[in-house]
């Protein structure tokens, strides 16, 4: 880290961590740009803040100094990720960073974006600005995530959410398919996560059984990712919540090449998007060329509550970059269809392969989280 002589550390980091908390509020909605956050603080208060404005622009830096205007000058900005320095859909954030007269930059991590890459930090520098580096940086990689992997991977970054009875099934099988595991506070957490997410991702077998909505239902909060189904053979039917919907909630399937073009044509005029994908060895829609395609499409975060097959090969694959597992008090106390198989729940354990994040309880339910070690390491 570069830190200028006159920089306090805990200063900083509280800094930091206010602007981290406010560029989360943007995740979800700042897609195909990160969702960052920008504090400017001159005298020890804040003169200007600003986030990601929905669909990517205006930009957390120009937002937070058209609001400090004059105060700007002299003044340290607080930026959850390097601002940019390339000429896109709007001017390189630097030079309003530049023109504003800041005396100081604190920025949690350089921004793999290979048209920015370490040249807006160096413009900076270029300017006189003194530039402190990786305040924060572990948050920040978090929640960037998404960014990161589209543009250093070409696939959005994936949460894999799972609920389970206490003797580990996810649900009692054909009979009992759509089996209640989690309790209230529980779910109310689930929706949240949802509404931090571009998509959400199930497998068809998911949308047989559940006949799910896939929506944020979250009093005053009016967010609507996109509802991806994985459908090698468009078995979804007209008749479904997803497809019934499709009008007034974005809604994609991804399908096999050879999936019949009659269903296609019929869920279509339902207003379903149509994507068609290459089969994996398994012949079922091969994941990462799903992902790529959703991160073609501008999406850099994904959720997938697509049941145990999806997560079973999302794990396997090294696609799922977060997973939250939800256990409840209850067991099911009979055969059932378990969440985990013996392979993805080993996965978990395995130090090397994914690291334990937190515990929470919710009620009477606790949330496990972990996270990729490889995202975890950089």
């Amino acid at each position: 880290m570069t830190e200028s002589a006159a920089a306090d550390p805990h200063e900083d980091l509280r800094w930091m961590d206010a602007a981290l908390n406010l560029g989360s509020r943007s995740l979800g909605l700042a897609a195909p740009n990160p969702a960052v956050g920008a504090i400017l603080v001159k005298d020890g208060a804040v003169v200007g803040r600003g986030r990601t404005a929905p669909g990517g622009r205006p930009h957390a830096e120009r937002i937070a100094i058209g609001q400090a205007g004059e105060a700007s000058r002299g003044a340290t900005l607080y930026v959850t990720l390097e601002p940019c320095s390339h000429f896109g859909v709007s001017p390189p954030c630097v030079d309003a960073v530049v023109a504003a007269g800041v005396a100081r930059v604190v920025s949690a991590m350089e921004d793999p974006n290979p048209l920015v890459g370490g040249q807006g930090h160096a413009r900076l520098r270029e300017a006189g600005i003194a530039v402190s580096i990786g305040v924060g940086a572990d948050q920040a990689r978090r929640d960037h995530l998404g960014h990161i992997l589209r543009v250093t991977a070409g696939r959005p970054c994936v949460t894999l959410k799972l609920a389970e009875t206490a003797d580990g099934f996810a649900s009692a099988g054909a009979n009992d398919a759509r089996l209640r595991i989690t309790g209230a506070i529980a779910d109310l957490r689930v929706q949240i996560m949802r509404s931090t997410n571009e998509a959400i991702m199930v497998g068809v077998e998911t949308a047989l059984a559940d006949d799910p909505a896939l929506t944020v239902r979250l009093p005053g909060l009016d967010r609507k990712p996109l509802r991806v189904v994985l459908d090698t053979h468009l078995r979804l039917p007209e008749r479904s919540r997803l497809a019934a919907s499709a009008g007034e909630i974005p809604t994609l399937v991804i399908a096999g090449a050879a999936a019949p073009d009659e269903a296609a044509r019929r869920l279509e005029d339902l207003g379903v998007m149509i994507e068609r994908a290459p089969l994996d060895a398994e012949g079922r829609v091969d994941l990462l060329h799903a992902l790529q395609a959703l991160a073609a499409r501008g999406i850099t975060r994904v959720f997938s509550e697509g049941g145990p097959l999806v997560a079973a090969r999302l794990i396997a694959l090294k696609l799922a970059d977060e997973v939250a597992l939800i256990t409840a008090d209850k067991p099911l106390g009979r055969p059932g269809v378990v969440a985990l198989d013996p392979e993805a729940r080993s996965a978990l354990l395995d130090g090397s392969r994914y690291c334990a994040v937190e515990t929470l309880d919710y009620g009477p339910d606790t949330l496990r989280l972990w996270q990729r070690a490889a995202d975890r390491a950089g």
